[in-house]
């Protein structure tokens, strides 16, 4: 996939397209790190590549389950869940939580596929601080809408993350990823190319 979304057919081609791409670019802050180096949290904050992705895919796969309707924990009960799934842990891999990703990817389009109105309530969970208590129900749409803009945030940090890891930025990582020729405007990202 290039660097932009192509023509979208509809509504849902499209909110589903931009997921992608966004899901896309946030893997491919991910591109060629080993499992060390996607542990690593090189900023003041305690984000990591592997976390990110983790936790985006984490969230979405959540997302699911609230436009599906299915049982939630509590508010408070997953607070440690949610906290280590900001954390790539010690028997886990970058593999393993791309893979994962990808997974949650394919739940997606196949929720979405089946839902025939984007406009179906999706009703707000009661007792999340960050959730409003005066709406009842948000609505598919805005549910894929917010997915777009978490993933594109965390994107973006993933962005800084790794270039504080090994210097590798965005386009000469998806150049290395879709490998594209080197050209004078473009060097594909390889390890000997990122400074010590």
């Amino acid at each position: 996939m290039a660097g932009n979304v192509p023509p979208v057919a509809d509504e849902r081609d499209g909110l589903l397209r931009f997921l992608e791409q966004q899901r896309y670019v946030l893997k491919l802050a991910a591109h060629g790190l080993t499992d060390e180096q996607a542990r690593q949290a090189p900023t003041k904050s305690a984000l990591t590549v592997g976390g990110l992705v983790k936790h985006v895919a984490t969230t979405e796969d959540g997302w699911l389950d609230i436009i599906l309707q299915l049982p939630q924990k509590p508010f408070g009960e997953g607070m440690a869940d949610y906290e280590s799934g900001y954390r790539l842990g010690p028997d886990e891999t970058l593999a393993g939580v791309l893979a994962r990703y990808d997974e949650v990817a394919a739940r997606t389009a196949e929720v979405i596929g089946r839902i025939d109105d984007l406009g179906r309530p999706v009703p707000v969970p009661k007792g999340v601080p960050w959730y409003p208590q005066d709406v009842e129900a948000w609505s598919v749409r805005w549910v894929l809408l917010h997915l777009i803009e978490e993933t594109a945030r965390h994107a973006g940090h993933a962005d800084i993350i790794r270039e504080h890891v090994d210097g590798g930025t965005a386009i000469p990582l998806m150049a290395a990823a879709e490998g594209w020729p080197e050209t004078p405007w473009v060097k594909p990202w390889t390890p000997e190319t990122q400074p010590a």
